[in-house]
């Protein structure tokens, strides 16, 4: 009798001892999966369904199988730290929850994407790469693919708002992007776009030679940048999107709704002439580029778009003269316009031939000198003609003419069907 009760104590502790082993713990400082319980699901998971993806591990602490499954679900929250929520819950102790989440066996998974797409149970490999494929598909993308057609437009719109750029060598954005873009205070207070290796004029603009580089870009005119030099990974990387964040005020005010409610109005249209080298002269740029502070326009006329050559002159002639100026208190701003659109300022300038310059003062009394190109129409509108133009306003030499009653004439009206005639206010 003795013998037969050591026998069963014996077998009841190598019972224990064998179910304590087989015991899934989930320890804070060890695994990055977050705990969870049924009373605070909502709080932890279902308040963030609007933006975020989630999953959830339902599982049994006694269950050999949740045990054997623990590591590569820990895995799985290790990779997408910070990024997703990766939780679990115990059904012994929340066996309601799991039976209302029709678990009937553990380890299952829920995923849960963001609203108004429905959670549902895994059915795939219950393996980290197949979780985490299947996760990253569903993280929304809030970034703009940038090109050299709209990158300027980017980089001034919404100017309250600091813009993130990702410079890549891959085809899409990358997980860590698309999270990053899709975090719920990012969302509302940060810009990003992408740009692929591939978009070699924005490449070299940026003077970006590393892929993938992150570039935070601010300031009305994008002229205050930096370089992300930390760690590639997501923690890292939020801390310094988020410094931009508080650091920006937003692009948004409440306006009055009806009833009491409120909408969101942007402050400003983008203005994608404040980051261009040579910008196209128009009803909307003109104040910016031209009336706006102290110096003399050079504009250059056209009849139709620049061209990238041109744009190379006219950007080289810039620079040289401001060097050569910048001692002597006289200040050149330069632009272009198509007077093909613009056929009242065609009018106005009357060239003799294109294309064409003409230098024009905005200031106290609009006058305008214009390049003349001979009587033989020997002098080209070319770089040699622009420089004999200037060193002859500069000289004291050319004649300037009036605008006839001091208005500027009629823009022309452009696509977005908003009135665009300027007119200066003496």
């Amino acid at each position: 009798m003795v013998m037969l009760s050591r026998f069963v104590f014996t077998a009841l502790v190598a019972f224990s001892v064998r179910g304590a082993q087989a015991a899934v713990e989930i320890k804070a400082m060890t695994h990055d999966i977050q705990t969870i319980t049924a009373s605070n699901f909502d709080g932890v998971i279902g308040k963030f369904r609007d933006s975020s993806v989630s999953s959830l591990w339902f599982y049994k602490g006694d269950n050999s199988a949740d045990e054997a499954f623990l590591t590569e679900y820990n895995n799985l929250a290790k990779e997408l730290k910070g990024m997703m929520k990766v939780c679990a819950i115990d059904c012994n102790d929340h066996a309601q929850f799991c039976t209302k989440n029709n678990v009937k066996t553990t380890p299952s998974v829920m995923i849960y994407p963001p609203n108004p797409m429905p959670n549902y149970l895994w059915e795939g490999k219950m393996e980290k790469k197949s979780l985490m494929t299947r996760m990253s598909k569903m993280v929304s993308d809030s970034s703009v693919m940038l090109s050299k057609d709209n990158v300027d437009a980017f980089l001034t719109s919404d100017p309250s708002k600091p813009k993130v750029v990702l410079f890549t060598n891959k085809d899409k954005a990358p997980l860590i992007f698309k999270a990053l873009s899709s975090e719920t205070v990012f969302r509302r207070t940060i810009k990003f776009g992408l740009v692929k290796e591939s978009e070699a004029e924005i490449v070299s603009r940026f003077k970006v030679k590393k892929f993938p580089s992150f570039l935070s870009v601010s300031g009305p005119k994008a002229d205050q940048r930096e370089i992300y030099k930390g760690e590639m990974n997501f923690l890292d990387i939020k801390d310094w999107v988020n410094l931009r964040s508080e650091s920006g005020m937003g692009d948004r005010v409440k306006g009055g709704g009806k009833g009491g409610g409120e909408e969101e109005v942007s402050i400003e249209e983008s203005k994608p002439w404040l980051v261009q080298d040579v910008p196209e002269l128009t009803s909307k740029s003109h104040q910016d580029i031209c009336f706006k502070g102290e110096g003399l326009c050079v504009i250059y006329l056209k009849d139709g778009a620049i061209t990238a050559t041109e744009t190379e002159m006219l950007t080289g002639l810039s620079k040289k003269f401001t060097s050569q100026l910048s001692d002597r208190g006289t200040k050149m701003k330069w632009m272009w316009m198509n007077i093909e659109l613009e056929a009242k300022y065609k009018e106005l300038f009357a060239p003799e031939m294109m294309p064409s310059a003409v230098v024009f003062n905005p200031h106290k009394r609009l006058r305008f000198t214009k390049m003349s190109h001979g009587e033989d129409g020997d002098k080209k509108g070319d770089e040699q003609g622009i420089v004999d133009l200037i060193e002859k306003v500069l000289g004291g030499d050319a004649r300037f003419k009036m605008v006839p009653g001091q208005k500027l004439p009629a823009w022309t009206k452009r696509d977005d069907g908003k009135d665009a005639k300027g007119k200066k206010e003496l």
